[in-house]
């Protein structure tokens, strides 16, 4: 069916992109990164839950479940990676009530900008509970990767996830759907330009300087600006697509804007 091929297409062509992003960052920082082996065995599991598990994760839901619940689900993320800094960071972010606040005021302003004027909203327990184990994996990614953006270059850094993101894609990919054709990657422009666009800027460029961000402002703060997404969808979608963009998702993006600006306020220091 022509779903089936579609999902077929996005599992193929998640090791792709990581490859391409891999050699991408090896063009930007021609440096090599030694590492203690345990530090290895960690990039692993950052590889997996920030890059080949994710979004094999976040691709499969979208087969078992509506895209609008994907949606509101992955945007659970920056809650989980509140929940998870508090329980597992020894040194973790202090952080205060407006951190909470805001992530309700976020979310709730996601869920509108997803409905996007829509008041029906159909659960599917399996699609849903893959599409919120997605949401864990960033959430662990994040705990996991900003100890080595402190140690380490972050292009060296994102390189060696985006590594073993390739490494266990690969099969992932030959266990569901097999070898790819790579013969349109060569054949048809728009294939081609697609990778270079995903592999180049979706995953080296893009996921370099989220790291950074993770080093400079914390993950919690910077994962609240995931909140932004469907925002920037929705106005991308207008201006691109002509979609049309609705009273409640106009208020959705008010309460997006609001929410992360309330999570971004400092607590007070007590004396």
């Amino acid at each position: 069916s022509a779903a089936s091929d579609v999902y077929k297409r996005q599992i193929q062509i998640i090791p792709l992109r990581m490859g391409l992003a891999y050699i991408t960052l090896w063009a930007l920082r021609p440096k090599t990164l030694k590492l203690p082996w345990r530090d290895e065995l960690m990039f692993i599991l950052i590889g997996v839950t920030g890059g080949s598990f994710y979004f094999f994760l976040q691709n499969t839901a979208l087969t078992y479940t509506f895209a609008a619940n994907v949606s509101i689900i992955i945007a659970l993320s920056p809650i989980l990676t509140v929940i998870l800094a508090q329980l597992f960071s020894r040194n973790g972010e202090r952080l205060g009530k407006f951190v909470y606040i805001g992530a309700v005021i976020a979310l709730a302003g996601v869920v509108l900008v997803v409905l996007n004027g829509q008041l029906t909203f159909h659960l599917n327990p399996l699609g849903d509970l893959i599409a919120l184990a997605a949401a864990l994996m960033w959430a662990v990614y994040s705990i996991l990767i900003k100890k080595y953006t402190e140690q380490y270059d972050n292009f060296l850094v994102t390189r060696r996830v985006m590594l073993w993101a390739f490494i266990t894609a690969v099969p992932l990919m030959l266990l569901t759907d097999g070898m790819p054709d790579l013969t349109p990657l060569f054949t048809q422009t728009n294939v081609l330009l697609s990778w270079l666009f995903l592999g180049v800027f979706g995953n080296a460029v893009c996921f370099a300087i989220w790291n950074i961000a993770f080093q400079r402002l914390g993950v919690v703060i910077t994962n609240n600006y995931l909140y932004a997404s469907p925002f920037v969808t929705l106005v991308v979608g207008y201006l691109l697509l002509d979609e049309q963009i609705t009273v409640m998702s106009v208020i959705g993006a008010v309460l997006i804007t609001v929410g992360v600006i309330v999570a971004l306020k400092k607590p007070k220091e007590t004396a």
